[in-house]
Parts: structure tokens; C-alpha cells; sequence
């Protein structure tokens, strides 16, 4: 049997550290973005690559189901890596660094937002992506990890988990969402009973 306990402890300790140094007002201000594109009826489209593409998908499902449930009017978010036929297309004819832009300009309006998350900060497809919805009157959000990379300086919102261990990143990036999530299905809720 192995021993694991110091590892274990270890590591939860490293989370909660970096926990702690999260921009609440940040948190809170992608809360009211996010807020603001349910009020307008504009779409939310996410991605991500491996891990950051898991958190992506897991959005769609606790917005468009979790914080909607109960709301006759529902988020409309789009995890822009779920559809697999298109990113082997456009991946295949263009190139992968095009597999995230290309569908955005199939769909995106101006007041859309876009929230790429990337530990690295630095994947191509989703800095593509996002220089697009700058340039297209898109609100663009990104989590991010280790120094920030170019997602950081790129995107209009960012939310900088500044940690050298990718596993840590993107549990943080998961415990981000279910914020997001909780604090925007309160807010309807609170709404639907004023």
C-alpha cells in the first residue's frame, strides 16, 4: 500500500493558497457581463483545449441547464470544442489554430461574449478566436493560468489563477465556473420572485 498523505496534503494546500489570491471584483464584474448578455438575449460561446475544454463543455451544461432551471428565458451558451465534425473540418482544410475563430464567424454578433480558458495562456486557436471577437464587438473573458500569456493580455476580462501547476489551474477554472453559475441562477431566482 502506498502513502500518499504528505502528496495529498500537499497539494490541497497549494489550492487553497491560490484560491485566496483570486480577484473577487473581477470574478464579480464577469458575473454582470454574463448577467448582461442573459438580460440582451446574446449568446456566451466558451472553449478550451484537453482539460480547458472539459470546463468549457461542463459551462454549457450549468448554465443552459443549472443557473436557466426554473427560467422561462434561458442562457444561451455555445462550448465552441463540442461540435467534433466541425473542428476535424475546419482543422483538416485550415489548420487547428482556426478551429475556434472559424465557427465564430459563422455565428458571432456584436454584444456576444466569448470566454476562452487556457492554463497556458498561450494556445493559438484560442488567441485566434479572441483577437476576432475583439475586433467584432464581442465581450471577451479568459481564465488563464501559470504568468497569464498572451490570453491575459488579450482578452477585455481576465481572470489570472497565477500558479505553476496545471492540474491546480484548472481545478481553480472548474471552481470559477460553479461560482459563476451559482451566483448567476440566485440572481434569476431572485429575480423570477420580486
Amino acid at each position: 500500500m502506498i502513502d500518499c498523505t504528505a502528496h495529498i496534503k500537499k497539494y490541497l494546500k497549494l489550492l487553497e493558497s491560490k484560491i485566496s489570491t483570486l480577484d473577487i471584483q473581477q470574478i464579480n464584474k464577469i458575473i454582470n457581463i454574463l448577467k448582461t448578455a442573459y438580460d440582451s438575449e446574446h449568446a456566451i460561446f466558451t472553449m478550451g483545449n484537453g482539460g480547458s475544454g472539459t470546463t468549457a463543455s461542463h459551462l454549457v451544461c450549468d448554465f443552459n441547464r443549472g443557473a436557466s432551471a426554473g427560467s422561462v428565458k434561458k442562457f444561451k451558451v455555445i462550448s465552441l470544442n463540442d461540435n467534433v465534425a466541425s473542428l476535424s473540418a475546419i482543422a483538416n482544410d485550415i489548420g487547428y489554430d482556426a478551429v475556434f475563430e472559424e465557427q465564430l464567424k459563422n455565428f458571432l454578433r456584436p454584444g456576444d461574449v466569448v470566454l476562452g480558458i487556457s492554463v497556458s495562456g498561450n494556445s493559438k486557436n484560442i488567441i485566434r478566436a479572441i483577437e476576432y471577437a475583439n475586433k467584432h464587438g464581442a465581450t471577451t473573458i479568459g481564465l488563464c493560468g501559470f504568468d497569464g500569456g498572451t490570453l491575459k493580455k488579450t482578452v477585455q476580462y481576465p481572470v489570472h489563477v497565477k500558479v505553476d501547476d496545471m492540474k491546480v489551474a484548472e481545478d481553480i477554472h472548474s471552481i470559477i465556473s460553479h461560482i459563476l453559475m451559482k451566483m448567476l441562477g440566485a440572481a434569476l431566482i431572485k429575480e423570477k420572485y420580486k
